[in-house]
């Protein structure tokens, strides 16, 4: 994160996640902040199929809402995760 811009991120990526949450498959958005590296953020969406999300990625306003929350960032890593497993406790 860019020193000073925590806030207007967090704005931006509320708006970019308001019009990924319209797209077919979309699941809850949800930002997490490293509580060891404030600096540094997790944004989590379960997506209903892979389809649905590659879907959304070749949305031609894509690049445009995801440059919003990208431009207060130092550095901004996108990638794809698959669930391998998960334990439920009591």
């Amino acid at each position: 994160m860019k020193p000073g811009e925590d806030d207007a991120f967090v704005e931006a990526w509320e708006e970019f996640v308001t019009w990924a949450s319209t797209m077919p498959g979309s699941g809850t958005f949800r930002l997490l902040r490293n509580l060891d590296q404030p600096n540094t953020y997790l944004s989590l969406a379960p997506w209903e199929s892979f389809e649905a999300q590659k879907a959304w990625r070749a949305q031609p306003e894509f690049a445009d809402h995801i440059g919003r929350p990208q431009s207060h960032c130092e550095d901004f890593e996108s990638s794809g995760y698959e669930l391998v497993t998960e334990v439920t406790g009591n």
